[in-house]
């Protein structure tokens, strides 16, 4: 059923550490449900190893584990769905990254050691899998997911935006250098000086192209 109108818009920046970034410069932790539960999975897993197979001991185990990773997943859908509602309920507009998730966690592949026969020179394998993790954690995909849903069934508008240089660029005045990222969390325009928390100003880059892009297909 549609919702009334509340002439409000947001851009949304998704991140892993914050699971959201705003452009009305709200933070939102991430639940990291995963890595939570992370130690009760490896010793339920390590305990699985030691049963024999065909055993009751090793099917109990086996059930054990499977509900670890089921109560994860609910967590992880459950949070989901309130911070969706939540958005849907408070704006008509909403701008967020157009993440290619299957791409982002792909493993990256090895590339043979020109000095050693057989031997693959170094690819970060192991960092790269910790960011998957945590991506794949962080629930984008579900979220976006649920989102598009209840935006359909509300009459609400959600516009996907390429992240091209929505990092790089400032929200004051729009300058685009790749040093105006100073660091993870820090954002500072090396042409008009403005400063703001990274991922927020990429928010608000976001909700500005956004715009822009509904405005160009309202006119075409």
């Amino acid at each position: 059923m549609p919702l009334e109108r509340t002439c409000c818009e947001i851009g949304i920046d998704l991140g892993v550490v914050n699971q959201i970034a705003t452009s009305d410069g709200e933070l939102k932790k991430g639940d990291h449900f995963g890595s939570k539960a992370q130690s009760d999975l490896a010793r339920a897993q390590r305990e699985l190893a030691t049963k024999q197979r065909g055993s009751n001991r090793r099917r109990r185990q086996v059930e054990e584990v499977a509900r670890l990773h089921l109560k994860i997943k609910n967590q992880r859908r459950n949070a989901a769905h309130q911070l969706s509602r939540q958005l849907i309920n408070d704006y008509d507009f909403i701008a967020l990254e157009d993440l290619k998730i299957t791409n982002m966690v792909r493993a990256p592949k090895g590339k043979p050691d020109p000095d050693q026969s057989g031997a693959l020179l170094p690819n970060g394998a192991s960092k790269k899998a910790g960011l998957n993790r945590s991506i794949l954690d962080a629930g984008w995909g579900q979220f976006i997911s649920l989102l598009s849903d209840k935006a359909e069934s509300a009459g609400r508008t959600v516009v996907s935006v390429h992240p091209r240089y929505t990092s790089q660029m400032c929200a004051e005045c729009h300058y685009v250098d790749s040093d105006n990222r100073v660091s993870q969390k820090e954002f500072r325009c090396r042409r008009c000086g403005h400063c703001d928390f990274a991922d927020i100003n990429a928010a608000r880059n976001i909700l500005r192209t956004g715009r822009a892009l509904q405005a160009s297909a309202c006119a075409g």
